[in-house]
This record gives structure tokens, C-alpha cells and sequence, in this order.
């Protein structure tokens, strides 16, 4: 072992002594330690190589994906792993401090020029969705929705969560076939088709991936919607008309810090003064955002470029300073963990389906990373999944009271 990895060594293991609240074992060739304490999560990490901690010490949360794509680390719970460390959040922001401080601002500069300006959102979102959707058709169900579901019953499908979580969504904004409705976000059509279908509304609906259109489109001629959806092509920020309803899934963690209030702004200006916005998206807890937005971790360099996850407080004061008013808040957090471990568990019995369109084992591991980088952070509610009901000045309010409480704990 060279000396920057034995100095590398002695830090990490010198931060992992503080560790509560479960027990970390690290095998590491012929010598066995155990961090922490007993009668929580119980993990195991495997090490391969002994650049492991150097990758640690030099790259913190983000050295530690890459070094499990690369093979130099292993674990058989990842998700577990990453739970005990957001529980142990000092001993994670322990790991960014000292040598891994040093590359913070490489990162910081790389995300500052995937800023969401038009075109760099453009661009961002080509970095994720130009994989293919060949690609998120393995891993996603029929609906072709990527967000959280909710699973109803212990035993609902990946799919019948996708449709019960649009269903939801068009019981909050009182669907009905006089109205006109505006999505930001198409995604793949799930939600314009679903309400067009079910409810007999008119649907607009944007993306600014290229690759979500085009199937988009093809997926609502097919339905025979082509009357009652109009998919475009075109920048949020660029949308005019007036709607009675607008919806956007998932959209906000790309709108990015700056973009907040300009993001509400627009909601405010398309929505007729009678009018209602659903809103689900990502958050992180307000004691955090300061600091995570600032930081370029792993989702930021590897997944999502130019993200943003906002707090509630964030999205609150943005929406402030126009004429909407939450009225309505309901969290899905538990949906979302378990959304992404059906999402994992079909990726990885799919891979060799996916491998066979060019994708290699490196990827792999960094997808498997950040769908249970993502699992455990919900589990533990670091992140939280919420929906937002947005009423204008004259909305009349829908009657709420017989919807169906959320389930609270996934098997």
C-alpha cells in the first residue's frame, strides 16, 4: 500500500469512528473491522483494491460511487449502506471535508455551466434522456412513467401505482371534460393520456426532450387522442394561452435554484383566475438545501446535470411573490422507496437486455448506485416526495375528504 493510501486509510477509518446507530464492517483482504454500534442497520463492504480509501478520502460521497462502478468495493446491501450513512449525516459531511474539499470546485464549475438556462436545459436533459427510450422501457412499467407511484396495496403493480398516482392527481385538480389542461413535463404521455382517457379533458403538454416527443406523440396516436392532446416540443418558459388546470410531475428538480420564482411566474400567468395547479416533486429537508445546492453530488455528476432537489421553504417562498396559494400537501415519501427498488430490481434482471444496447458493466454500477442512493435517502426521509395542490384567487376548492389515505409503511 503507497503512503497516500495508508494516510487515506487512517482518515476514513478515523471519521468512521463515530458512526451511531448500526454497524459497518469492513472486510478488507485478510483483516476484518467493525465501526459503530449494535441494534441498528447491519452492513458489510467488501474491499477489493486498496485505492478504496484514497477514493474515499479524495472524493467523498461521489469517490465512493465511482469506486463502486469500478469494481474496487463491493457490498451485497447497498441501500442499507447508504441509509446508515444519511443517519450519520456528520460522519458523511466528515467525508467531504479535508482532501475531497479539493475537488469540490472542479465539480462546482462543471455544474455552474449546466446552468438551466433554455439552453442549457436542453442540453441537460438530452445528457439523461438521450440514453434511449429503449433503455427506460426496460426498467420502467407499461405507462412508461418515471416518478414515484403509489402502491394502494401491498400487492399493486409497479404500473397500477403509476395510474393510481395520476389518478390522484386528477381527483385534486376535479378533472373534468370542460377543462383545458397544461402539463409541464410530458414525460412519455403517461399523465395527458391517463386524464384524457379517463376524465375527457383537453391536455397541452411540453417536454424539451426529443426523445420523449417523438414517442409521446407516437404513443397518443396510437391511443386515437389526437383530438384531446397536444404534445409540443418547447421550453416551459416559452408557452402561452390561458388553462383551467396545470399539472407538472416531477419537472421542478430541473428548474433549478435561479429558476424558481420565474417557474412559478409562468404557472401563475398560464392558469385562468379560476384555475388549480398540481405539482409533484422532490424534496429536501430546509435544513439542508443551502448546503445541497451549493454541492455537486452524485445525482448533479452523474444523473441528473443542472438538478436542483428544492426544500418545501424553497418552493414556498418562490411561489409567494405570485397569486398562488398552496392549499393542499400530501406526502408520498415511502411510495417513492419502494418505486425505486421496482425500478432496480427490474434494471437489473433486464441487463442483458440493456447491456445489448451498448451499455457496459461501469454503467451498470452507477446506475445500480443511484437507484438505491436515491431507495435509501427516501427510507429515511432525507428526501421526501410530495404533492402540492396550488389554487388562483377565484378556484373553487375541490372536496378532498374521499380520497383514500396514503399507505404510510411498503413491505
Amino acid at each position: 500500500m503507497s503512503l497516500i493510501d495508508r494516510l487515506a486509510e487512517t482518515s476514513v477509518r478515523s471519521k468512521l469512528a463515530a458512526l451511531k446507530g448500526g454497524l459497518l464492517t469492513l472486510i478488507d483482504g485478510k483483516h476484518t473491522s467493525v465501526h459503530g454500534e449494535e441494534g441498528g442497520i447491519d452492513v458489510t463492504v467488501t474491499i477489493l483494491n486498496p485505492r478504496f480509501y484514497r477514493a474515499i478520502a479524495l472524493g467523498g460521497h461521489v469517490g465512493a460511487a465511482e469506486s463502486y462502478a469500478e469494481g474496487i468495493w463491493t457490498t451485497e446491501d447497498l441501500t442499507s449502506l447508504v441509509r446508515l450513512f444519511v443517519c450519520n449525516r456528520e460522519v458523511l459531511d466528515g467525508m467531504e471535508t479535508g482532501m475531497a474539499r479539493l475537488v469540490q470546485p472542479l465539480r462546482q464549475l462543471l455544474h455552474y455551466k449546466n446552468r438551466n438556462t433554455e439552453s442549457g436545459s436542453r442540453r441537460n436533459i438530452r445528457a439523461h434522456y438521450d440514453l434511449g427510450n429503449n433503455f427506460f422501457r426496460e426498467f420502467l412499467d407499461e405507462t412508461m412513467t418515471y416518478s414515484a407511484g403509489i402502491f394502494d396495496k401491498p400487492e399493486s403493480t409497479l404500473k397500477e401505482a403509476s395510474i393510481a398516482k395520476y389518478d390522484r392527481l386528477c381527483r385534486k385538480l376535479s378533472l373534468s371534460p370542460e377543462d383545458h389542461v397544461i402539463e409541464i413535463g410530458s414525460g412519455w404521455g403517461g399523465f395527458a393520456l391517463h386524464a384524457a382517457q379517463n376524465y375527457g379533458c383537453k391536455v397541452t403538454t411540453t417536454t424539451i426532450s426529443e426523445e420523449q416527443y417523438a414517442l409521446g406523440k407516437l404513443r397518443i396516436q396510437d391511443a386515437g387522442l389526437g383530438d384531446r392532446i397536444t404534445i409540443l416540443l418547447q421550453d416551459y418558459r416559452k408557452l402561452t394561452g390561458t388553462f383551467d388546470k396545470l399539472v407538472s410531475i416531477e419537472m421542478i428538480e430541473a428548474v433549478g435554484h435561479h429558476y424558481f420564482e420565474s417557474f412559478f411566474n409562468q404557472c401563475s400567468h398560464l392558469l385562468a383566475p379560476h384555475g388549480l395547479a398540481a405539482i409533484q416533486g422532490i424534496t429536501i429537508q430546509d435544513r439542508f438545501y443551502e448546503s445541497a445546492r451549493k454541492e455537486v453530488d452524485f445525482i448533479k455528476r452523474y444523473i441528473f446535470p443542472g438538478s436542483c432537489i428544492p426544500s418545501i421553504t424553497a418552493l414556498s417562498t418562490a411561489a409567494s411573490i405570485t397569486d398562488l396559494r398552496l392549499v393542499h400537501l400530501e406526502d408520498l415519501t415511502p411510495h417513492y422507496a419502494e418505486t425505486l427498488r421496482r425500478w432496480r430490481a427490474r434494471f437489473l434482471g433486464r441487463w442483458d437486455r440493456i447491456e445489448a444496447q451498448g451499455f457496459d458493466e461501469y454503467f451498470k454500477k452507477i446506475w445500480e448506485f443511484y437507484f438505491c442512493y436515491c431507495e435509501g435517502g427516501f427510507d429515511e426521509a432525507a428526501l421526501g416526495s410530495l404533492q402540492f395542490l396550488y389554487a388562483k384567487p377565484k378556484a373553487a376548492l375541490p372536496d378532498l375528504g374521499d380520497l383514500p389515505p396514503l399507505r404510510r409503511h411498503m413491505p
